[in-house]
């Protein structure tokens, strides 16, 4: 009887692997399920870039630096839901996008330092030759910087005699379908910085960047202050989320 009860010791440890087994299943069940998702993700994006990545599963990607133990798929598509696409999010101003629910300092952060990032990269593509020879870029440039900007500003590319970039600066911001432009205060400043040509751009936050006639005449009147002092106004470039429009292109000036 005693070797009996000593042989069913044996089965005791192989008793005590099975009743454990559930357990290892229970806790591998309980790991996250977004775990998984944001490693595919990452693959994916590893693998191909953002081709066929919708708007809201980039923002996810950029989620998940500030948010790194939570499921950001619903905020990212609150996010896209509530300003329209990938470029607006980033574009928004730090006030719109902590009316979101679920949005701190350290998103807003995130989300300027990419828009900063993209400003940065298409300028210095801007001085690293004559911008005339280099027209696309300036688009770029232009659009990356205001095109979905959320209230008009107006800014001024400063040029030297071989077209080369001095400044890219902001000269007002206004409201939603008005900038105050000042000409004498444009030129004043072209002439502070050596500027030998100037771009003239701004925004239309409707989307819709045909020239405007206060947009035509504020044109004409910074061309007719600045040609006596040797200034040329090569063009006035107007962006929107809908496109761009040249007032050289168009013979409006």
């Amino acid at each position: 009887m005693s070797r009996a009860r000593g042989g069913s010791l044996s089965e005791a440890p192989q008793r005590a692997q099975t009743e454990a087994q559930p357990q290892v299943e229970s806790r591998a069940s309980k790991e996250p399920h977004y775990k998984g998702h944001r490693a595919r993700l990452r693959e994916r994006f590893a693998d191909a870039g953002d081709q066929g990545m919708p708007d809201y599963e980039l923002l996810e990607l950029v989620l998940f630096r500030s948010i790194p133990q939570r499921d950001v798929k619903p905020l990212a598509k609150a996010l896209v839901d509530r300003f329209g696409s990938f470029a607006e999010v980033i574009a928004a101003s730090p006030g719109r996008l902590r009316e979101v629910k679920g949005v701190g300092d350290s998103i807003v952060t995130e989300f300027q330092l990419i828009g900063a990032a993209v400003q940065r990269v298409t300028r210095e593509k801007l001085k690293a030759r004559p911008v005339l020879s280099s027209w696309s870029a300036v688009i770029a440039h232009c659009r990356a910087s205001m095109a979905f900007a959320a209230q008009e500003e107006f800014r001024v590319l400063f040029l030297d005699k071989r077209n080369q970039l001095i400044l890219d600066e902001v000269q007002q911001r206004g409201t939603v379908d008005h900038t105050p432009v000042y000409p004498r205060e444009v030129v004043k400043r072209a002439l502070e910085v050596a500027a030998s040509a100037i771009i003239l751009v701004h925004n239309h936050p409707s989307g819709d960047p045909t020239p405007s006639n206060a947009d035509i005449q504020m044109t004409r009147t910074i061309v007719e202050v600045a040609k006596p002092l040797g200034i040329e106004v090569h063009d006035h470039i107007i962006v929107g989320k809908d496109g761009h429009a040249s007032l050289r292109g168009l013979r409006l000036i």
